[in-house]
């Protein structure tokens, strides 16, 4: 079978690349290259909850994709980043050409109402951004800018299963932040903030096990991953004391790392995770770990050096349908890899090269 795969792009000119993996023949090949508006390449996209939409956080631009078939893609709206609502402050600066602000990371609602969230980076990154959506997916108008601090900076959230609590990695201000989402209007109030366990350690990015018990925080700075229980009554997460590395041990001091991503597998039953280097002449990583009934970590199973640095990218992209395939970006030199994960042992099957600029950044799973 055939499974095809968007993936989108750090730097302009703004384009949506849309590669197909055959399982049993295990190639990869670019089928289409889509143009969309040239100012907004997407360093982060994400599908609608019925893939007949495609939301790209798009530099200063929320951005979303009709998808009529994988390569049937076409642009329906743009939406700039914003922050306070009345005043000169925060959203007009965010969406100036003057700061570098920019879009990040984008989050969209698996119930209804279907809203879109959405995290600025950088300066003048302090609110989220929450977008409702029109009956054919497209971005509707911004509903609410929620406020974090003066100094925030998400990198990634996620929801409990039942798209009740929000979480948000705040890399910036090094902290973990809970949200209750209002199941009418898709709008977010404010639960609770926790620092991260480390001053050193900067979450960029958090994954929760699909039991709701356990969220996992991936550390940029600290190149770790943080394993936290959920309290059942406050819905806040505790750090259990357990954290493990992303990167072997003995590498030279010389070598900077960046965590990246973290995702379980479709089962629940593994979770992957990944750092990059700050050195094209030196490899990133990727580690998995078998988790419990209840998302606890029971042990990490090895932790591989990934082809490059990863760039800007080495996004792992587990498959939506089987825990068996995964994909991984490299925006280092351009291209995509899928990795087929058997019997706790990885293996590189396939891989596209796609040597254009910003390539590539996030890979999504189509069908």
């Amino acid at each position: 079978m055939k499974h095809h795969l968007m993936v989108g792009t750090w730097t302009p000119p703004g384009r949506i690349y849309t590669v197909a993996f055959d399982d049993e023949a295990l190639t990869l090949e670019l089928v289409k290259k889509t143009d969309i508006p040239e100012a907004e390449p997407i360093s982060w996209m994400t599908f609608s909850h019925d893939k007949k939409a495609i939301y790209g956080a798009a530099q200063k631009k929320w951005n979303s994709f009709a998808v009529k078939s994988p390569t049937e893609i076409e642009h329906q709206v743009s939406h700039p980043v914003a922050g306070h609502a009345r005043e000169l402050t925060a959203g007009e600066l965010a969406a100036s050409a003057d700061t570098n602000t920019r879009a990040i990371f984008v989050l969209a609602a698996r119930q209804p109402p279907y809203a879109v969230y959405g995290n600025p980076f950088y300066k003048y990154a302090g609110y989220g951004n929450v977008f409702s959506a029109n009956p054919d997916g497209s971005l509707a108008k911004n509903i609410q800018n929620f406020e974090y601090q003066e100094n925030t900076g998400i990198h990634g959230m996620v929801f409990d299963p039942t798209e009740t609590y929000l979480y948000s990695a705040d890399l910036q201000a090094n902290k973990i932040w809970t949200h209750r989402k209002d199941p009418a209007t898709g709008t977010v109030s404010l639960v609770d903030c926790l620092e991260a366990p480390s001053p050193d350690d900067h979450p960029r990015w958090v994954e929760m096990h699909p039991s709701g018990k356990y969220l996992y925080a991936l550390m940029e700075a600290g190149n770790r991953l943080a394993e936290y229980v959920i309290d059942e009554r406050t819905h806040r997460p505790v750090f259990t004391h357990n954290a493990y590395p992303l990167l072997p041990e003995g590498l030279p001091p010389r070598n900077k790392y960046r965590g990246d991503v973290t995702f379980t597998t479709r089962s629940g039953e593994y979770l992957f995770a990944t750092t990059r280097s700050n050195h094209f002449d030196v490899t990133g990583y990727i580690t998995a770990f078998k988790l419990g009934p209840a998302g606890q970590i029971e042990r990490q199973l090895f932790i591989h050096p990934t082809s490059t640095s990863g760039g800007h990218s080495n996004a792992v992209s587990p498959a939506d349908f089987s825990d068996e395939w995964l994909a991984l970006c490299d925006d280092q030199l351009g291209f995509v890899e899928i990795y087929r994960f058997r019997n706790e042992t990885l293996a590189r099957v396939a891989r596209v090269d796609i040597p254009e600029p910003g390539f590539g950044m996030n890979a999504i799973w189509y069908d």
